[in-house]
Formats: C-alpha cells, sequence, structure tokens
C-alpha cells in the first residue's frame, strides 16, 4: 500500500479551508440581487472568511456578463448589480497557506443553459480526474460537455495547481481537449474551472485593474510607496485588492510601485463586449486511490 500523498496537517488545512470556503459562497451567493452593491458582496465574503480564522487566497472575484476573470469592486461601492446580469463570484481561501479556490455563475439573464454547461463540464472533468490521468483528457472532457451545449469554452483560461501561498501553479488543466499532455499525480491539489461562453472562446485584457500581487522586494524612495509596500508585505506574497490597503495617496502609491515593478497588476479579462460567461469551479486533492473534492457542498453542486 503506497503512502499517503498528503500528511495529516496539511490535509487538514485543505479541508478546512474548503469548509471555510463553501460556507462563505454559499451565504455570499445568495446576497447576489438586482440593486445590491458589488462591494456589499465582496467585503461580507471577505469579512467572514477573516473572521472565520482563515486568509484570503485572493479578492473576492465578481466578474459580470463579459467579464470571466480578475474583476473585484474598487472602493467606491457604485457598481450594482442588474437585473439581466450573469454573474460569477470567485472566492479563494487559505489555511496556513493552503488553499481552497471556488466560483459559482449566478444569473438574471435567462440563460440558464449557459451555467449548466459550465457546471456540468465541471461534473464530468471531476469525473475524469485522477491519479494518472492527464491533464488534456480532463479538458476534453470539460470541452466536449460545453460543445455539447451549443457554446464555447473560453480556450485561452485554463485551471491550475494551488500549492502553499501560491494560488496559481501548475498543472495547468485546459478547457479542452489536448493530445500530449501532463499528467495528475498523487500529492497535488488542483482547480479544476470551466468557462462557458456565447462568444468565440477567447478573453482578452480590459483597462480596469484592481487586483494586484507582490513581484519583487526591493527599497523605494517615495514614502506613501514605502507605506504601501508595508502594508503589502502582510498579504504573504499573494494577489490584494487595491482597496485594502486603506491609506491616503494609496493609488499613486500603487502606481510607483507597478512602474518599478515590484508588484504587477491583473488586469480584467474580458469576452467580446455584448457576451456571456459562465464560470464553475472545484478544488480537489489527487491522491493515490482517487480525487477528494474540498469544496463539495456549495449549493447547485451538491
Amino acid at each position: 500500500m503506497s503512502e499517503e500523498p498528503f500528511d495529516d496537517d496539511v490535509l487538514e488545512s485543505y479541508r478546512e479551508a474548503g469548509r471555510i470556503l463553501t460556507e462563505t459562497m454559499n451565504e455570499a451567493r445568495e446576497m447576489i440581487e438586482p440593486g445590491v452593491t458589488h462591494l456589499e458582496v465582496a467585503e461580507w465574503a471577505e469579512d467572514h472568511v477573516r473572521e472565520s480564522g482563515a486568509g484570503l487566497a485572493f479578492p473576492v472575484n465578481i466578474s459580470v456578463d463579459e467579464e470571466a476573470s480578475h474583476a473585484t469592486p474598487d472602493g467606491s461601492g457604485e457598481e450594482t448589480f442588474g437585473e439581466t446580469d450573469m454573474v460569477c463570484l470567485d472566492v479563494g481561501v487559505h489555511v496556513d497557506g493552503y488553499i481552497a479556490d471556488a466560483a459559482v455563475t449566478v444569473d438574471f439573464s435567462g440563460s440558464d443553459e449557459l451555467v449548466e454547461a459550465s457546471e456540468m463540464a465541471l461534473e464530468a472533468a471531476i469525473d475524469e480526474a485522477g491519479p494518472g490521468v492527464p491533464v488534456g483528457e480532463v479538458g476534453g472532457a470539460i470541452e466536449d460537455v460545453i460543445r455539447g451545449y451549443g457554446y464555447t469554452p473560453i480556450l485561452n483560461l485554463s485551471g491550475h495547481g494551488v500549492e502553499r501561498y501560491d494560488a496559481h501553479t501548475g498543472p495547468n488543466v485546459p478547457n479542452r481537449g489536448v493530445d500530449r499532455s501532463v499528467t495528475l499525480e498523487p500529492g497535488q491539489a488542483v482547480a479544476i474551472e470551466p468557462f462557458a461562453t456565447d462568444g468565440r472562446g477567447k478573453v482578452g485584457e480590459g483597462t480596469t485593474e484592481e487586483i494586484f500581487e507582490l513581484e519583487r522586494e526591493r527599497s523605494v524612495r517615495d514614502r506613501r510607496a514605502r507605506e504601501a509596500l508595508s502594508a503589502i508585505e502582510e498579504f504573504d506574497g499573494l494577489p490584494f485588492a487595491a482597496r485594502w490597503l486603506e491609506m491616503d495617496g494609496s493609488e499613486m502609491a500603487l502606481r510607483r510601485l507597478k512602474r518599478q515593478d515590484v508588484i504587477k497588476g491583473y488586469p480584467v479579462l474580458k469576452e467580446d463586449a455584448g457576451q456571456l460567461v459562465s464560470q464553475a469551479e472545484h478544488t480537489l486533492l489527487v491522491t493515490d486511490e482517487g480525487v477528494e473534492v474540498t469544496t463539495a457542498g456549495i449549493h447547485g453542486f451538491d
């Protein structure tokens, strides 16, 4: 009998992160209603994670309509959910650095089948996944389901590994079939996230940028930039939202830090204007026997 790929403490941390994320997601998604602000939902979810004794693996992502990823509210509280929005809610939680990552789609547009396409693709991908399985075959299962619904997978986004204090590592899990690819191995934690769209299946960078990450440590001369860097260092090298910096002049400080390559930004990734994107995501642990979904229990994925 082979040795367990996760030791007990690591396994418990992954499971606890998944439990807290599941609880947070189930409550936060119920808050999404027309007229409610994006900021209200994001801040509630982020506060709930912290109050539960965990940390945020990245800022709560709230993507609407053609937006696919990297969208988080600014601090103004001006954005509200519309009566015909398709909303993707993506939450990341860590316990002692061990990460759970999951996403759901809340739809007011009437495009039920587009939402179902990503959810059923996720289910098929988890059924396909296991030790020794090529990630290209997992991607093939995703693509087959989404195209079977008459939609297109987003080809330049993929699932990914999650390691301690690192929310995006290998292996990449494509949203399409690939003939030659790496295999899943026991001891890996992987977030699988099918994206389905009624668009062309490719995203590009938008002009909005509210999420950043520390790129490298270096000395900076500007006082406000130094203050911002000191605060950023408290985020354990994980992505953070500009609105988390509660200091005067933070916008200018972030610009200066980015110009000096101290931080990098994550522009919102978008399909073509007028198109819709749905997303579904779970985190799973690859074991010798198969996979364990740490975010099981999210409403709609039971």
